[in-house]
């Protein structure tokens, strides 16, 4: 299954930067459809006081995750913050002592990271949240090295996962946050959390490809 180095890690999270980045308008534009229009602005500050802070530095996978976990739990505003940083901090955790991280130890890092989250918000799969992206792409991994998968190949069910996670939440109502008082009315819309978690997904699958495919 294969492996990448804990220490080359750093490219990445400088691609998860930039797709939040590529993306602010297009998530200011999804959460504005029922939200308050500012998620886009939020992550793209977060992370790009990240690149700012960490671009000319030797920083591994899992510190990075943890100081950008922190940057985004205290430095930027709206619900996302909170979420995010909880997320990347238990991912970081969980692989903070690992030199090299194997397909089983990312599925247990996203599986802390999906832990964490749970243990602060309520949601579960259905409610049109982020869970609706991370749940099933951490069951992706998780699945793919019980199964002696190869680490490439399940990085691309786990982007599958993502996406249809992300996609579901078009046809759910919200139960939690702004939108949620709309009701029915916020049926037909993705979901703005979901959403940026699919990018980040993605970004942190194609990044770890190209260190496994180097």
């Amino acid at each position: 299954m294969g492996g990448f180095k804990n220490a080359d890690g750093k490219p990445v999270l400088l691609r998860m930067v930039k797709e939040i980045q590529d993306n602010k308008a297009y998530l200011g534009e999804v959460d504005g459809l029922i939200g308050d229009g500012d998620h886009g602005m939020n992550m793209n500050k977060g992370f790009t006081v990240f690149e700012t802070r960490f671009k000319d530095e030797d920083i591994s996978f899992t510190d990075g995750l943890d100081e950008l976990g922190m940057i985004l739990l205290n430095e930027i505003g709206g619900s996302m913050g909170p979420i995010y940083g909880t997320i990347f901090m238990d991912m970081a955790e969980a692989g903070a002592e690992l030199e090299e991280i194997s397909l089983e130890d990312f599925g247990g890092m996203l599986a802390a990271g999906l832990d964490g989250l749970c243990g602060i918000v309520e949601a579960k799969v259905g409610d049109k949240t982020l869970v609706d992206t991370l749940s099933p792409a951490a069951k992706a991994v998780g699945d793919g090295a019980k199964a002696g998968e190869d680490f490439a190949g399940t990085l691309d069910k786990m982007k599958e996962a993502a996406r249809a996670g992300r996609d579901s939440t078009k046809d759910m109502t919200a139960k939690y946050g702004r939108s949620s008082r709309l009701g029915e009315c916020s049926r037909g819309v993705l979901d703005a959390g979901a959403t940026s978690c699919c990018i980040i997904l993605e970004a942190m699958a194609d990044g770890i490809k190209e260190i496994l495919n180097g």
